[in-house]
């Protein structure tokens, strides 16, 4: 490659960040290995309940209107639990279950007509994500997961329809190394998952509102353009 030109190379680094893109939309689309068909065990009793071999403990929550949003995790399992007027709900984490570890920030809900709430969890260098939906008293799991190879997960309603959407930060790798940055937005209250992505920018602060990341719909573009 010594004495490529310089056109091929530019033009060999450009398909290596599509290929990589393509990958991670690939991946976040997948749906979990286990979905809860119900939508949710509720026969599951509060004492007892176990996440792996061990009991449950919360490692954080946080109110969505009338209910509580739980995130609950033992050794070598974790489960998500929904409390409110319409009683428990409880999913299986697809984030704990995978590896993902849960702390004080891994939870972040929006509470409006159609609330969301995004469980995160690093594992290594990337973060893993997974959303519960709520309607009227009612949580179903969408059936997708998410990965953040560039250290931000989060929600933000991008295209302005209330409900909120996953913004992921990728930073895809070729055999130079890590240096560009670019934002995916995936919604699940539409027909289309995945919304688009940013411009690829060469420092994270570079990223459309950061250090929230938070594009408008005008900053998006097919992935991979």
């Amino acid at each position: 490659m010594a004495g490529a030109p310089r056109s091929v190379l530019v033009a060999a680094g450009a398909a290596v960040l599509v290929v990589v893109g393509c990958l991670v939309a690939a991946y976040a689309l997948r749906p979990p290995s286990a979905p809860d068909p119900s939508g949710g065990d509720r026969s599951a009793a509060d004492a007892g309940l176990r996440c792996g071999s061990t009991a449950c403990r919360t490692a954080v929550k946080s109110d969505v209107g009338a209910d509580v949003v739980e995130v609950l995790v033992g050794e070598g399992g974790g489960r998500i639990k929904v409390t409110g007027p319409a009683g428990p709900n409880i999913f299986e984490s697809t984030v704990v279950d995978s590896g993902g570890v849960i702390d004080a920030q891994s939870l972040e809900c929006v509470s409006a007509e159609v609330s969301v709430c995004l469980v995160r969890g690093k594992s290594g260098e990337e973060l893993l994500g997974e959303v519960l939906v709520g309607r009227g008293g009612t949580w179903t799991r969408a059936q997708a997961r998410y990965l953040a190879t560039g250290g931000y997960l989060a929600l933000h309603d991008v295209d302005g329809d209330q409900v909120a959407d996953v913004v992921a930060v990728q930073r895809p790798c070729d055999p130079t190394g890590c240096k560009r940055s670019y934002a995916q937005v995936f919604s699940f209250s539409g027909t289309k998952p995945l919304l688009g992505c940013t411009a690829a920018v060469n420092a994270l602060e570079d990223l459309p509102g950061w250090p929230t990341v938070a594009p408008a719909a005008a900053d998006l573009r097919s992935c991979g353009a």
